[in-house]
């Protein structure tokens, strides 16, 4: 059982170092497109945290509140990142 979960270690490697080493892209820049996409992610009803959310909204009627959020969500989604390259990659090109 030993043997197994040491290979097991040894066959995890993240995904970002080969990204980063056959690419030109800069290590800040990857850091930034993660924060960008988890906070996409975030405002989506169908995240954790948007389920959650949901889930303890409380007088508010469910399922206009439901929309809003999927509206909102569909902003930020299409929104999101065009603002993320034009504030953080647009400057430096």
């Amino acid at each position: 059982m030993d043997e197994q979960l040491r290979q097991l270690r040894h066959r995890r490697r993240p995904i970002a170092v080969p990204l980063l080493l056959s690419s030109h892209l800069s290590g800040a820049g990857l850091i930034a497109a993660l924060a960008v996409s988890t906070t996409i992610l975030d405002t989506s009803p169908f995240s954790t945290n948007g389920a959650l959310v949901l889930s303890n909204a409380r007088g508010v009627d469910s399922r206009r509140f439901y929309r809003q959020v999927i509206g909102y969500t569909g902003g930020i989604v299409a929104l999101g990142p065009v603002v993320a390259w034009g504030a953080l990659v647009l400057p430096w090109s």
